[in-house]
C-alpha cells in the first residue's frame, strides 16, 4: 500500500520494463519481533527496474563475514527468518546473502543480547543503512546520545530544548551525586524500563552503590526524578512528524512497564523543533523519537532521551508509518525511484 500511496504522492505512472533482467537486489531487514517487510516490499523496484528480495531475520539468527580480497565481500549467513516474514518461492534456510542496503528495526544491544559483533561486520562492509551504521552504533551507548542532547541545549539553550539534568559516573567509585532527591539511577544502557531504579534518599544511594560495585564493567546515570502527569513521544521518519501523549493508569513510576493509555496528539512546532535539532546528531537520523515528561503541577516539560533506528511504533499508526519507512528507504537507497504494485 506505502508503493501506491508514494505513487499518489508524486503522481508517477507505470513502470517502465528493464531491457534485460537484472537479479534482484537484496535487502536486509534486522526485525525478528514484529511485521512482514517482505510483504510490505512486495511490488517495489529500484530506479533501474530492479526488483527487490528482501531477507527479514533478527540478530541473534545471522552470522557476518567480510573480506576485502574477494569477490564474495559481504556474507550474512541466516540461519532462520524472522517469524512472521512471509516464504518467497524458492528460499531454504540456513542460507547466504549478500545484501546491498540494510534496515535495522531492532535493537542491536538489550539486556539479555549484544549484537556489535554484528553490527561492526556491517560496518566494515561499508554497507549502506536506515538510520546509518555509525549512528546505530553510537546508540549503544546511552551516555553519547545523553551528550548530544546536552550539547543542543548549551547550544539553543534550556527553554527550547529542556533536557533533564543529569550526574554520569564512570563506575561505583566515582558515584557521588549531589543534585536532588528522589533521583532516579540507570544502569549501563538502560532500554526499555530495564537496569532503572529510584532511589529516595542518599542513604540508598549508598546501599546502590555497593551494588554497583558488583558490576566494575558498568557505568551508571543519575537524573532527579520528576513526578509525571504524562509521557510525551515525539516521532519523526524522514519529513513526517507525530506526537503522543501516555498517562500511567498502573501507579508505575515506569509507564512505559506497567498499563498505561497513550493517544495520539497534534504536533507543536516546540515539539518539531525538538525532533529536528535531534535529528542532527551523529550525522544526521532519518528515524527518530525524542521521549519527554510533563511534570504534575507545574506541567513543564522536560526531555529525557532520544532514540534512534529501533524506535517503536504506535498500533494505530504502524501500517502507515512503516509506509513512510519504506519511502524513506527507497529515496535514501535510490533517489527517484520506480515501482510496481501487483494486489
Amino acid at each position: 500500500r506505502s508503493c501506491a500511496m508514494f505513487r499518489a504522492i508524486l503522481g508517477h505512472g507505470s513502470v517502465p520494463t528493464p531491457t534485460n533482467a537484472a537479479p534482484p537486489a537484496t535487502l536486509l531487514v534486522i526485525q525478528a519481533d514484529n511485521y512482514d517487510w517482505p510483504m510490505l516490499f512486495r511490488g517495489c523496484t529500484l530506479r533501474d527496474g530492479r526488483s527487490i528480495r528482501v531477507v527479514q531475520a533478527g540478530w541473534s539468527d545471522i552470522h557476518v563475514h567480510v573480506d576485502t580480497y574477494s569477490s564474495s565481500g559481504l556474507c550474512v549467513e541466516v540461519a532462520r527468518p524472522a517469524r512472521k516474514a512471509t516464504s518467497q518461492e524458492g528460499e531454504r534456510y540456513p542460507r547466504t546473502v549478500q545484501p546491498d542496503f540494510v534496515l535495522i528495526r531492532n535493537e542491536v544491544k538489550t539486556p539479555d543480547f549484544d549484537g556489535r559483533g554484528l553490527l561492526n561486520g556491517l560496518l566494515f562492509a561499508d554497507l549502506p543503512a536506515v538510520n546509518s551504521l555509525t549512528s546505530i552504533l553510537l546508540f549503544c551507548e546511552r551516555p553519547a546520545v545523553q551528550g548530544q542532547l546536552h550539547r543542543i541545549q548549551r547550544r539553543v539553550g534550556s527553554e527550547r530544548f529542556p533536557v533533564v539534568a543529569q550526574h554520569f559516573a564512570s563506575s561505583h567509585s566515582a558515584l557521588m551525586y549531589g543534585y536532588t532527591f528522589p533521583a532516579v539511577v540507570k544502569v549501563g544502557s538502560a532500554h526499555a524500563g530495564a537496569g532503572k531504579m529510584m532511589i529516595t534518599d542518599h542513604h540508598q544511594m549508598s546501599d546502590f552503590r555497593s551494588i554497583l560495585q558488583m558490576m566494575p564493567k558498568e557505568h551508571c546515570m543519575v537524573e532527579p526524578f520528576i513526578q509525571g502527569q504524562a509521557d510525551l513521544r515525539i516521532q519523526k521518519i524522514g519529513e513526517h512528524y507525530r506526537a503522543f501523549r501516555r498517562q500511567g493508569i498502573s501507579g508505575e513510576w515506569k509507564t512505559n512497564t506497567g498499563c498505561s493509555i497513550m493517544e495520539e496528539i497534534e504536533v507543536c512546532d516546540r515539539w518539531r523543533f525538538w525532533a529536528d535539532s535531534a535529528a542532527e546528531i551523529f550525522g544526521g537520523l532519518d528515524i527518530l523519537t525524542v521521549d519527554a515528561i510533563v511534570e504534575e503541577g507545574t506541567g513543564q516539560e522536560h526531555i529525557l532521551e532520544v532514540n534512534g533506528t529501533s524506535s517503536g511504533l504506535h498500533p494505530d499508526c504502524e501500517e502507515e508509518d512503516n509506509g513512510y519507512i519504506e519511502i524513506l528507504f527507497l529515496t535514501r537507497w535510490t533517489g527517484p525511484f520506480v515501482f510496481d504494485v501487483a494486489w
